[in-house]
């Protein structure tokens, strides 16, 4: 290898641990959509091949920097509101379980459908929220949209068997209003007992391509569950200064599942806490590492 190439490759590798470039990790079917305001976050630590990294957080930058009025209202540059006109609120029929739903895009034949799962005391509005968490929602249905994609809002008024059963069925009517395409599960906080389970859900897990854990519990039985063994990818992302769920324990359940063979990636936000994950992690990102992986 010549001295430029190699300098170059240095350089190069350089601009994309720190930010100035999209990583690797970004390929994959989902187009950029603000990645210069949402992607370019600075690695301070990587390891197993890229799949576990810590990301630099800071308070100030990341909340106050980023909004007009702190964790109430981002900025007008992060948000793109035209998005609202694929919005719609539905009351679906779903075998004879009636769930309230805000769909954002397409009703049928979508290229790959999200559904979000809210945490306790929240309902079907927090996912769709354009302004708040940094308006990391509102770039989840313009990625969506921008794709072909259909997202799912619901409101679970059980975290238990009941709301297992509710979201088990919106997966299955998902998956035929695509006509087969992927399904995404993203899990938020106590909204993470719905991934538990539907993990273990046989007929769920065949309905899946990928599952998304923010902040959630740690669930030390998902490497033996039935989503694991059928090799499901799984992205998890954790505030390492979380106070209801702890990080550490988190990151055994990712080591479980690494070590099987399991298609899996960490993201940690050092500093970040219960709340983070879902102002900062990159939807981008994370849809393009579980609609490539498998």
């Amino acid at each position: 290898m010549s001295t430029i190439h190699f300098v170059f490759g240095a350089v190069l590798a350089a601009l994309v641990t720190f930010g100035a470039l999209p990583a690797a990790a970004q390929e994959g079917p989902i187009k950029p959509f603000k990645d210069d305001l949402f992607s370019r976050q600075t690695v301070l630590k990587s390891a197993d091949g890229g799949a576990y990294e810590v990301i630099d957080y800071q308070e100030m930058r990341d909340i106050n920097g980023r909004d007009r009025e702190p964790e109430r209202r981002v900025k007008d540059a992060y948000v793109s509101p035209g998005v609202r006109r694929h919005q719609e609120n539905e009351t679906l029929d779903l075998s004879g379980r009636r769930l309230d739903v805000t769909r954002v895009g397409q009703a049928k034949g979508a290229a790959f459908t999200v559904i979000f799962i809210h945490g306790r005391g929240g309902d079907r509005r927090l996912g769709v929220h354009d302004y708040t968490f940094g308006g990391n929602f509102n770039r989840l249905k313009n990625l969506a949209v921008a794709n072909g994609g259909t997202y799912y809002s619901p409101s679970v008024t059980s975290f238990g068997d009941k709301g297992v059963a509710d979201i088990a069925a919106l997966i299955r009517y998902a998956r035929e209003q695509s006509g087969g395409g992927p399904v995404i599960l993203a899990c938020a906080s106590m909204g993470g007992l719905i991934c538990e389970g539907i993990s273990r859900d046989g007929q769920a897990v065949r309905d899946l391509k990928g599952m998304v854990l923010l902040g959630g519990p740690p669930d030390p039985g998902l490497p033996a569950s039935a989503l694991a063994k059928r090799k499901v990818p799984i992205y998890f992302a954790h505030g390492s200064a979380d106070s209801v769920y702890k990080a550490g324990e988190q990151e055994a359940v990712y080591r479980k599942l690494k070590s099987s063979g399991s298609p899996t990636r960490f993201t940690l936000f050092e500093t970040g806490s219960h709340g983070t994950p879902i102002r900062m992690v990159d939807w981008r990102k994370v849809l393009n590492f579980l609609l490539s992986a498998g």
